[in-house]
């Protein structure tokens, strides 16, 4: 305990000092003057002449024979005097009397007044806060041997309590780091934001400037199919080039087209970003296109396929099969569509929502890099890659978390140049969470783990000890050269809502997606009780 808040079992020290009635023995001789309860000193009576010179006499004798003796005790003499003047001063302004000014030289009766309750003190050797702060719980499930695992190289990681907003567990959660496909989720939310999630994006054809003359109007739909009624394609729902086609030879009105211009100009080029591997992504992998204004299914060689080659030509692929449905094999052309030129036809995409789903759960870079730059285009910033990181970002202001240190370089997250905190993305899935600002379709369609997309039958991930956790983890999944990445949200064993990021980075392999497997498992089997340490 403080030494002020010992009971006090002496004297009051808040009781000022009674000084005791002076004696007849003190006042007469050798002894100093006494002060009374006013620190006023008494008056000394005079000693008689009678005797003084026979006394005075005797201590000078004693005096020269021993004078170091004399010394001494007149020494004490003094000090004494000097002490008694120093109490007497210390009563004088500590005393109420001499507060009141009495002048009394008589020593009142003493009186014993109540006792006051002291006042505490602090030590001044031990300083207390004036707010101290309330006890922190102490969380005691550790996964710091998870996260030392050699697999996961430079880790980046946070984990946050979705409820409380608190961070449970962090390495190099504020450092800025490649996400892969996992920015796909900053991609979406910026389109829900800046297009709307009913938006609908549009292919259209218009009369030209010359008789028969009609051009074709690339909107940045590239999932418009050319495969023909009751056939499907890949993506969903897809408009159909052959309806577009039908809508133009009915407008026309049997007159005989004499030219196509296409008008691929919404898109600016270069339509390769040029930090990603071309024969890699176009050819041998087949997840992404040469990225043009107009195109037919994504570009896919297979139009039915998640991936497959992709040409050097998507317009020229287009067109082709244009020509086929309008039943014509006219010259075609690049330019521009006329002002305000006459609507020959139309057809449009399913809904920013529906796109969103689609491209999320099978990680589709086709659509994710055609909403990105479709938000650019609105936004003010431009239709080239370069302005990606200016139109995304603005895309995202609405949602309230600070961006600082985030680089957009592409919209599906392919770029190893996109660079995301671990912490954006655990305040980005509170909301999603939350189903805030329209982002419950992105929550809607995040793989779950061991049941569907990305983590589910087929990906080998959540399998073995780690299959406990399945069903608990919706997350978006991501890999690049130098990366594996993970985040998203869990339900952890203990009903805590969990958002969460897992950049494992560096030179890692394809065995770094089973330690961040673990590592979420882990997350998920402490929930709440997660600890830093």
């Amino acid at each position: 305990m403080h030494e002020s808040d010992e009971p006090v079992t002496g004297p009051d020290p808040s009781t000022p000092p009674t000084s005791p009635t002076p004696s007849a023995d003190s006042a007469a001789g050798s002894e100093p003057p006494a002060t009374t309860g006013s620190g006023r000193r008494a008056a000394v009576r005079p000693a008689k002449a009678s005797g003084f010179s026979g006394v005075a006499a005797g201590v000078l004798s004693a005096i020269r024979k021993h004078p170091k003796t004399w010394m001494a005790a007149a020494a004490a003499v003094v000090f004494l005097l000097l002490g008694t003047g120093s109490v007497a001063l210390g009563a004088t302004i500590g005393s109420p009397a001499a507060a009141a000014g009495r002048t009394s030289t008589a020593t009142p009766t003493p009186t014993r007044t109540s006792t006051p309750t002291p006042t505490p003190t602090v030590d001044p050797a031990r300083p207390v806060p004036a707010n101290q702060a309330a006890a922190t719980r102490i969380r005691t499930c550790s996964v710091a041997g998870l996260a030392g695992d050699r697999r996961l190289g430079n880790l980046e990681a946070q984990v946050v309590n979705a409820k409380t907003g608190q961070a449970l567990f962090d390495r190099n959660g504020t450092k800025a780091g490649p996400t892969a496909s996992v920015l796909k989720t900053l991609t979406s939310a910026a389109a829900l934001a800046t297009l709307g999630p009913d938006y609908r994006v549009s292919t259209t054809v218009v009369a030209g400037s010359t008789p028969g003359q009609v051009v074709i109007v690339g909107g940045g739909d590239v999932t418009l199919s050319r495969l023909p009624d009751g056939q499907a394609s890949f993506y969903t729902g897809a408009p159909k080039i052959q309806d577009l086609a039908n809508q133009v030879k009915q407008a026309m009105g049997g007159q005989q087209i004499t030219s196509i211009v296409v008008d691929a100009s919404l898109f600016g080029a270069p339509f390769w970003q040029p930090s990603w591997d071309e024969r890699e992504e176009r050819v041998v992998e087949g997840s992404t296109p040469y990225m043009t204004a107009l195109m037919v299914d994504g570009d896919r060689d297979d139009p039915t396929a998640v991936e497959s080659p992709r040409s050097t030509d998507p317009v020229g692929r287009a067109v082709q099969y244009f020509q086929q449905y309008l039943g014509t094999n006219v010259g075609v052309s690049q330019g521009v569509a006329p002002a305000g030129a006459r609507q020959l036809g139309v057809v449009q995409s399913q809904p920013v929502t529906t796109l969103i789903d689609q491209a999320m759960r099978v990680s589709d870079n086709t659509i994710m890099e055609e909403l990105a730059r479709l938000v650019a285009i609105k936004n003010g910033a431009g239709n080239t890659f370069d302005a990606l990181n200016a139109g995304v970002l603005a895309g995202l202001k609405g949602y309230g978390i600070d961006t600082a240190g985030i680089h957009i370089a592409d919209g599906s997250g392919l770029s190893g140049d996109n660079a995301v905190p671990p912490s954006y993305l655990t305040q980005l899935f509170i909301k999603v969470l939350n189903r805030q600002n329209g982002l419950g379709v992105v929550y809607d369609s995040l793989p779950v783990a061991g049941k569907s997309g990305t983590l589910g039958p087929g990906y080998n991930r959540f399998t073995g000890a780690n299959s406990a956790a399945r069903g608990a983890v919706l997350a978006k999944t991501g890999w690049i050269d130098n990366g594996y990445t993970l985040s998203g949200i869990i339900n952890a064993a203990d009903g805590t809502p969990l958002t969460f990021a897992v950049f494992a980075l560096g030179p890692v392999s394809d065995n770094a997606k089973q330690a961040i497997d673990t590592l979420v498992t882990g997350f998920y089997k402490c929930g709440d009780n997660l600890s830093n340490g």
